[in-house]
């Protein structure tokens, strides 16, 4: 008895013997946005203005036929992002300049197309990622900032850098993250793999940049919350370790806001050859890990 075909979705994950579209072509994306003016990434049944939404809409335009996108990792409402990568499949042949100048002209200024290639129907914007990068940028000051109010997170309270570092080095490696996931979360499993974590003070901003094989929900913020905790000395850095053996969210910190929140980076296989862009955001120095600032 024969098995029956698979069949092909567009944006799917590529299966074998799955047949692509006559004349189709799979496409990927780096997109940079501003959270604070959308729901979010993904599209939602109740809500209009996501980011997702306004990417079809202009794809769309572009594409003459409905466009549906995957992206790599999905962003909260007011999570900002500058390298954001998705794919899209279409059967309309335009230039790699018109999925960026032109989608660019359907879209609202918080929503950037950077770059466009044609990509191979093996790749994938979520399965075929290896790594995801995250900055979350905090000001620590008296009173915050009105002209980054919503692209820079805040606390009134005095940081201590080393503490902070110090806390940081217990989150690396594979762990369970129960305690840093919200209770709403539907991954699966709580294990993830943490491969890098810094944090720095750059002019007034501490910065800290977290790369992982995946993130659950919140898990950034949450993180950096028991890191504010540390920083302004209501916890010593030996606590991470107590709330990582706890699997209990209501043994971390509150979740930090999520202004301070960017998707800098998302790393695939070298077969895919997908171009790699400035993490940013621009406020801060490009080789911003490079040496101690």
């Amino acid at each position: 008895m024969t098995e029956a075909p698979v069949l092909y979705t567009p944006g799917c994950e590529f299966k074998p013997g799955m047949l692509p579209p006559v004349n189709g072509q799979r496409w990927a994306l780096v997109v940079e946005y501003l959270g604070r003016d959308f729901r979010g990434f993904a599209r939602q049944a109740t809500a209009s203005n996501t980011v997702q939404q306004r990417l079809e809409t202009a794809l769309s335009k572009v594409a003459c036929e409905d466009i549906h996108v995957v992206c790599a990792g999905r962003t909260d409402a007011g999570v900002h992002a500058t390298a954001q990568v998705v794919h899209f499949d279409t059967t309309s042949a335009r230039p790699s300049k018109a999925w960026v100048l032109g989608v660019n002209t359907y879209l609202p200024a918080s929503i950037r197309v950077h770059q466009a290639q044609p990509v191979s129907w093996q790749f994938h914007a979520r399965f075929s990622a290896q790594a995801r990068t995250y900055r979350y940028l905090l000001a620590s000051a008296l009173v915050p900032s009105a002209t980054f109010a919503d692209q820079v997170s805040w606390t009134r309270f005095d940081l201590d850098l080393a503490a902070m570092q110090q806390a940081c080095s217990y989150f690396l490696g594979e762990q369970d993250f129960t305690s840093f996931r919200t209770v709403q979360c539907q991954a699966k499993s709580p294990i993830r793999r943490i491969d890098q974590i810094q944090m720095h003070r750059v002019n007034g901003l501490f910065v800290l940049e977290i790369t992982a094989n995946a993130f659950l929900h919140h898990m950034v913020r949450n993180i950096m919350g028991s890191l504010i905790e540390v920083g302004r000395g209501a916890r010593p850095a030996s606590w991470i370790p107590e709330v990582l053996a706890a699997r209990d969210r209501a043994a971390a910190a509150p979740t930090a806001q999520p202004g301070g929140l960017y998707l800098v980076g998302v790393s695939y296989p070298q077969e895919f050859a997908i171009r790699q862009v400035a993490k940013g955001p621009l406020l801060l120095p490009e080789r911003l890990f490079d040496k101690q600032l």
